[in-house]
């Protein structure tokens, strides 16, 4: 069993622009540990801020009611036991000890000899004991020690080998490291000091965060860290996500963390720390689970000729079949099964030129927009692709000081409705109005669960505007598109998109 340590909320809050609440802390800190099941979280760094200590107290009050106390981790300092008191009188049981395990740190920062050092490491340990906190240590640079100052490295723990330290934690702090570097080193540790358990806490600086610790594995470590979304310092921490899928593909190892819940914890963290993840990031990527080649599409039909051992059932996702030039008529056929549209191989061959041709253009294009491309290749009055919503008319209110407010005149099924309502925002506003309306019909409506807008790389003022929402009605989860110069207007274009497809949905449930 590898042990699982996640530090988004020690190491991962140390990204640049991420700063998490006390109330952020503890949701982060619940799913952890109850939903992803990761076996320790490391949460704080001691004494910090008057935050930081709120923080903790309430994640170690909750950990205590929930009994996983033990799981909840802090850094500390050779700081002659503050550290300690601080994690002690806030509720904490575990520190984790920041040593230095470079001799080129030690002479340069704390300008202190390695017996000094080692002296003062003792005298934390034991104050640690008095207060009933289990410690572990931290070699800082251990890495860069390994290279320039082994024998320092060595002798350092030759002097603690005999405290009481659960576990010794080698971090490539700078990230300089390679995977054969960090099996070599590693085997050496091990080889030194067989009695001791060792964590190996990586850094991506060259993208080798997942694979160093892959090797650290193989090496025989007993623990790793992660943090969600691989946030961090300069290029952040191995991925949770990528090292959980790595370890049971490719070393066959068995792991206490849910990867079901990979997903929702990604996406969750990604929202409360405002980092994007990036569309090809493994395992949970928007689209990592996306085929984009016809050729792959009609293997997928075949025998999942295209599928791996990352099936995107394992991490609560489904795979998708992505629409553009390289579309072939398996991709459509894959995406109007989804939709639950019947065409003819004639009609799919006519639909499947036309959107080669938009995805020439550049114009991205998503399931949801097929519909519409049926309606304009087909001239068809097809129910799925009936136009029974539109917007007869709007006003858009922005006042300095004031609130935006707008009022909407919408028509559905030749009928008009108005309605007017303040927002946060114009477009705020207008939705506000447009469920107004909604509320008054009885009509369900869905939730917007994320919205991004981008403008082409070097655009000017007038440039065009991409506005994609993505909605969830029950399970069903879809985007829309809209494009215009006004970014306001973009997202109205695809907020009417929307307003059709739910609308044809729940037409076609009537039949």
């Amino acid at each position: 069993m590898i042990e699982l340590l996640d530090t988004t909320l020690r190491d991962g809050e140390q990204t640049a622009g991420v700063s998490f609440n006390a109330d952020e802390k503890l949701a982060i800190a619940q799913l952890l540990l109850e939903e992803l099941r990761v076996d320790r979280v490391e949460v704080a760094s001691a004494r910090v801020s008057k935050g930081e200590t709120e923080a903790f107290r309430r994640i170690c009050a909750w950990a205590a009611s929930a009994g996983c106390l033990e799981r909840v981790e802090a850094l500390g300092f050779v700081d002659g036991g503050v550290s300690v008191d601080w994690i002690a009188e806030a509720g904490g049981k575990v520190v984790n000890i920041l040593a230095k395990g470079s001799l080129r740190h030690l002479e340069k920062q704390l300008k202190k000899t390695p017996e000094q050092h080692a002296e003062d490491i003792i005298r934390v340990i034991d104050h640690a004991g008095v207060r009933g906190l289990s410690v572990n240590l931290y070699l800082e640079d251990w890495s860069n020690g390994m290279a320039d100052s082994p024998e320092y490295v060595f002798g350092l723990l030759d002097r603690l080998r005999f405290q009481p330290v659960r576990r010794v934690m080698l971090p490539d702090t700078l990230g300089v490291l390679n995977p054969w570097q960090v099996e070599e080193n590693i085997r050496q540790m091990r080889g030194r000091f067989p009695q001791m358990r060792f964590d190996f806490h990586a850094h991506n600086d060259y993208g080798l965060a997942v694979a160093n610790t892959l090797a650290a594995v193989r090496a025989g470590v007993c623990g790793v860290h992660t943090t969600v979304n691989g946030l961090g310092e300069r290029s952040g921490n191995a991925p949770v996500a990528s090292v959980v899928a790595a370890l049971r593909d490719q070393l066959g190892c068995t792991l206490a963390a849910d990867e079901t819940k990979l997903t929702h914890v990604c996406k969750y963290v990604e929202s409360i720390s405002g980092i994007r993840i990036p569309d090809n990031e493994p395992v949970v990527g928007e689209n990592v689970f996306t085929q984009s080649s016809g050729v792959h599409a009609d293997g997928d039909n075949k025998a999942d000729l295209y599928a791996n051992r990352l099936l995107p059932q394992r991490f609560g996702r489904e795979r998708s079949y992505a629409l553009g030039k390289m579309s072939g008529k398996a991709n459509i056929v894959k995406n109007l099964d989804k939709l639950g549209i019947r065409l003819t191989p004639e009609q799919v061959k006519l639909v499947t030129q036309r959107v080669v041709e938009l995805g020439d253009k550049k114009e991205s294009l998503a399931a949801e927009d097929l519909p519409f491309i049926i309606a304009d290749v087909l001239k068809t009055a097809h129910a799925a692709t009936q136009d029974n919503i539109h917007i007869v008319n709007y006003s858009l209110q922005l006042a300095r000081g004031m609130r935006p407010v707008a009022i909407v005149k919408v028509s559905i099924h030749g009928e008009e409705y108005e309605a007017a309502a303040p927002g946060d925002g114009q477009y705020d506003a207008f939705m506000k109005a447009l469920w107004i309306i909604y509320e008054k019909l009885g009509k369900s409506h869905p939730v917007l669960t994320d919205y991004q807008v981008t403008i082409p790389p070097g655009g000017k003022t007038d440039a065009l505007v991409s506005a994609s929402i993505a909605w969830k009605k029950g399970d069903y989860e879809f985007k829309t598109r809209g494009i215009d110069s006004d970014q306001t207007e973009a997202a109205i274009k695809a907020t009417v998109k929307m307003l059709n497809i739910i609308e044809n949905m729940d037409l076609n449930q009537l039949k």
